[in-house]
């Protein structure tokens, strides 16, 4: 598990990447031809400025590209237009060894969403807070749930909406120092585990419309020695 220390070094990781984020989002309102690939390589270059690692290359992902879950930008990539849909995945660790990853995923929109966008971003956010509600509520009793509970929880709140057929990927995962997925099982239907006490974890529900958009979004956690649930990251809640 996770000692101060190690916490303290996400919670760098996770505000470097929210500056990131930030950085990306004023750079597409400045840049109107950007690339994928060239917001991607943006994100490496400010990794290396704040002497940040990482396994993968970060995910960007413009409109039908969002729904694919892992979906890589190649050179030839998308070219940025107006009313288009921007989704972000982004991981990294500091340069230290055992220093743990954080991994956020943000959306944004350069003009007016359709309404079908803005009702498939409210019910993924409405899942995210429902599985911490729902993490919350077995706290009290201090009870730790499992990533299959944790899992049901997200995917039920979007079944119920009518988007079953949509859900491409699992909850979450563990967090790791090694890669982002650490090896304490993930937030899915396989792991009939509980969750652990100082080890971080995402949340990351996702809708995912072949040929139009995906949509995800990913917070960092973990849950301290008195079950208290600490919310490392921020939580969008609103369509920028």
């Amino acid at each position: 598990m996770w000692t101060k220390k190690q916490i303290l070094q996400h919670k760098i990781a996770v505000k470097n990447l929210t500056e990131i984020k930030n950085n990306v989002f004023d750079l597409i309102n400045t840049e109107k031809s950007i690339t994928e690939y060239q917001i991607q390589q943006f994100i490496l270059q400010e990794y290396k400025k704040r002497k940040m690692i990482t396994t993968d290359k970060p995910i960007v992902a413009f409109n039908e590209s969002a729904a694919s879950p892992h979906f890589c930008p190649k050179i030839k990539s998308k070219k940025l237009e107006k009313n288009n849909l921007i989704l972000i995945d982004l991981w990294a660790k500091l340069n230290i060894s055992k220093a743990p990853y954080a991994d956020l995923t943000w959306v944004t929109h350069n003009g007016k969403p359709s309404k079908k966008i803005i009702e498939a971003f409210n019910i993924v956010i409405n899942a995210r807070d429902e599985a911490l509600k729902f993490i919350q509520k077995n706290l009290k009793k201090k009870i730790l749930p499992t990533g299959f509970e944790i899992n049901e929880i997200t995917n039920q709140v979007i079944i119920k909406a009518g988007y079953k057929k949509h859900i491409k990927h699992s909850t979450g995962h563990s967090i790791g120092t090694v890669s982002p997925h650490g090896v304490y099982g993930a937030i899915s239907r396989r792991n009939k585990n509980p969750i652990k006490l100082n080890l971080g974890y995402t949340i990351e529900p996702g809708i995912y419309i072949d040929g139009k958009f995906g949509i995800r979004s990913e917070i960092d956690f973990y849950i301290d020695e008195n079950y208290k649930l600490i919310v490392t990251s921020e939580m969008q809640n609103k369509l920028y």
